[in-house]
């Protein structure tokens, strides 16, 4: 056994996956939000017997999926206290960091005097310059694109600034120099923009293909956050999917690309079978860019029960001296109206082989409850937000 309460900790970040509107959701326009709720509504019945089992209806009940009288993980529900409902937000905060100043987004594309900078900066006309899918605004202006060289800039519900462009139109050097340039750009407060993201391409116009040459320039978190922490004390901090560019590249000490939510359960699962000392951590981002933002409950509940069913598979790796947490980083209703994320409550499950069973935990007043309970566990400082729940975690 190990020297810590739990020698490794998994957590999972179900991506938009909230469990029904925050108490002050109608300050964001979200009252009435529930995006379990109404996935499980539209689907007359959701089917995931495994995070049945661990609970997940004793939250809050969820159609399909019945409560649990001996539930295997102990349960409960997590208010965001920053202010904000985007993936950086709710990612910082759950590793110890606070956000009052929330990222700005951008509903009907960017400043003129922004747009203006980036043609004077970069010697390109700009087109575009709206929130849209990063494929579709490819059918439609990528042979303008590659009849005059101008930049594709878009945004997205996140604060996301992308310009996409074809590799044989602007060489990907001069693609990752434009983005460099827009990064310094938007880093003035009057942007507050989350990240600045090149979104290379090749094909012709009907068949266009964005290429792996994607690279994402986010700003640093303002602060240490948990995972600084357990990388200074010698402890292993694997970011798998999103997770290395959320924070950029901070308190990291391997990161694993994935194509999917099927790809990211599969290299948590192959994290399983290493002898580490620390946390994996994977954010599974299928379920808000595929389904939530674009209001498809159908393609977002079977989402949920094809990653419900890859869940066995993590959990009989798990030892006696591993925690696994399931969360989510905000919510994205996908039948409220518009595209954009909802302001809600997330679940908190937390489970462990060695737990007899779970039990209610009370309802937490930030997502840093989360990073404080790992930093309780691996004995590193604790960070100035959040309250753990480590030693609640007992029969």
């Amino acid at each position: 056994m190990s020297d810590y309460t739990y020698k490794r900790v998994f957590l999972i970040v179900m991506d938009s996956v909230g469990i029904g509107e925050a108490p002050d959701a109608a300050d964001f326009g979200d009252k009435g939000s529930h995006t379990l709720g109404h996935i499980a509504e539209h689907m007359k019945g959701l089917n995931m017997p495994n995070m049945a089992k661990l609970g997940l209806s004793n939250i809050e009940e969820i159609e399909g999926i019945p409560v649990q009288e001996k539930p295997q993980a102990f349960y409960t529900k997590m208010k965001e206290a920053s202010n904000g409902k985007d993936t950086m937000t709710g990612h910082w905060e759950i590793m110890g960091l606070r956000i009052d100043t929330p990222f700005k987004v951008f509903p009907d594309g960017f400043p003129d005097e922004l747009i203006s900078a980036i043609e004077e900066k970069t010697g390109r006309k700009v087109i575009g310059n709206k929130p849209a899918s990063g494929t579709e605004i490819l059918d439609e202006l990528g042979e303008e694109h590659m009849k005059t060289g101008a930049l594709i800039v878009y945004t997205s519900a996140d604060s996301v600034l992308q310009i996409a462009a074809h590799e044989d139109i602007i060489p990907i050097e001069e693609q990752l120099k434009i983005c460099e340039m827009a990064r310094e750009m938007t880093l003035d407060e009057k942007y507050m923009v989350g990240r600045v993201i090149a979104r290379p391409f090749v094909g012709n116009p009907g068949n266009f293909k964005r290429t792996a040459n994607r690279h994402d320039y986010a700003l640093k978190p303002f602060e240490r956050t948990v995972m600084n922490e357990l990388q200074d004390g010698g402890l292993d901090v694997i970011a798998i999917g999103k997770i290395s560019d959320i924070y950029d590249g901070e308190g990291i000490t391997d990161a694993l690309r994935t194509k999917s939510n099927m790809d990211g359960m599969d290299k948590i699962a192959e994290t399983a079978d290493r002898d580490f000392t620390g946390l994996s951590f994977v954010n599974l981002v299928d379920f808000d860019a595929l389904f939530g933002h674009r209001r498809d409950p159908e393609g977002y509940g079977l989402a949920l029960e094809e990653y419900d069913a890859r869940l066995p598979e993590l959990m009989s790796k798990l030892n006696e001296d591993d925690l696994l947490i399931i969360t989510a980083d905000h919510g994205n209703d996908p039948v409220h109206h518009g595209t954009d994320h909802t302001r809600e409550y997330v679940p908190l499950l937390a489970y462990s082989p060695r737990m007899k069973q779970g039990t209610e935990l009370p309802v937490r007043e930030t997502f840093a409850d989360i990073g404080a309970t790992i930093a309780d566990n691996f004995k590193v400082t604790m960070p100035k937000h959040g309250k753990s729940f480590l030693h609640e975690l007992k029969n």
